[in-house]
């Protein structure tokens, strides 16, 4: 029996997403092979980089590349050219990842324009029943709180909890471990984002998606490192990284492989040496060091998620 196939579309564009997508592809590779399916995933230019090369942002080749894809994956999140992706892809929710070293992660889903509050709910149930069983619903609107519940009806073993956003907010900040997957309306989304990465002391990496109906869903980092270390070997990775394991699991439909990649980030932000941006004094790991030292921990990461986060929500 011949093992699982996947197209990931790689859009790396310029300054230091090159030396990032290297490393995602790196991950990638790895947690494929320890999980027993295949990734190809397709280099083509993007943005600037594309704009150099050919005189367009995105050349037909590289539409082509992303619409027929499985998963997209973005290295630079804040090229002007990614409008036009997000425009041709059916996206109906974001996704937030966000992972608190040593708190553990959480995750943030909220709908994309009319129509996709249902859709969106129903995936944030769906993605509760594969993490911890566990879903916040967080607003101050009466009919999505009906909402949340109506479809929370058909998904029995899901531990729902509805938090207004007066008491949502400090909760996020002062009681992280209470929360696993929350989902709320676009007009509290980034609030909630916001308070949930600065809540702790601790290193905090954040990625993000969008979530399509029918096609691919597009994944990137929410970067912190600028244009002008590019090139130095020293980019942090964790958020790429981080987007990469969305992209498995939310994108190809692999969570356990999704799962051990986010486990093998987590530690070795813990337990290894960490890049210059993350370090106060001395000399930092290099972007291929700490990227070393995540793949090192997969094999000791992996973790049988069907049995065993999966067995919780039933």
């Amino acid at each position: 029996m011949s093992a699982r196939r996947y197209t990931v579309a790689c859009l790396t564009g310029h300054g230091i997403g090159p030396e990032l997508m290297g490393e995602a592809s790196r991950a990638l590779a790895a947690v494929s092979r320890l999980h027993g399916f295949v990734v190809d995933d397709v280099h083509v230019p993007f943005g600037r980089e594309a704009q150099l090369r050919s005189g367009q942002h995105l050349p037909l080749t590289t539409r082509n590349a992303y619409l027929s894809a499985d998963a997209v994956l973005v290295a630079d999140g804040r090229d002007p050219a990614l409008r036009t992706v997000e425009g041709e892809l059916d996206a109906r929710a974001t996704l937030t990842q966000i992972q608190c070293a040593p708190l553990g992660d959480l995750t943030l889903v909220t709908p994309l324009g009319e129509g996709a509050d249902a859709w969106t709910v129903e995936r944030a149930f769906a993605l509760a029943r594969s993490r911890r069983g566990r879903l916040t619903s967080v607003n101050a609107d009466g009919d999505w709180e009906q909402l949340v519940d109506a479809v929370g009806a058909h998904h029995d073993g899901i531990l729902v909890e509805h938090l207004s956003v007066a008491v949502g907010l400090p909760a996020l900040a002062f009681e992280r471990e209470r929360f696993d997957v929350v989902v709320t309306g676009p007009l509290f989304a980034d609030s909630l984002t916001e308070v949930a990465a600065s809540s702790v002391t601790g290193p905090t990496v954040v990625a993000s998606g969008r979530l399509a109906g029918h096609g691919p869903g597009l994944f990137a980092p929410v970067l912190r490192d600028g244009n002008e270390i590019a090139g130095q070997g020293v980019a942090n990775p964790c958020s790429m990284l981080l987007a990469t394991a969305l992209a498995l699991g939310e994108g190809l439909g692999q969570r356990s492989a999704a799962e051990t990649l986010v486990r093998a980030v987590a530690e070795a932000l813990v337990r290894g040496r960490l890049t210059p941006d993350l370090v106060p004094i001395g000399m930092g790991a290099t972007t291929r060091d700490f990227t070393d030292r995540v793949l090192r921990l997969l094999p000791e990461s992996m973790t049988n998620r069907e049995c065993s986060r999966e067995a919780l929500a039933w």
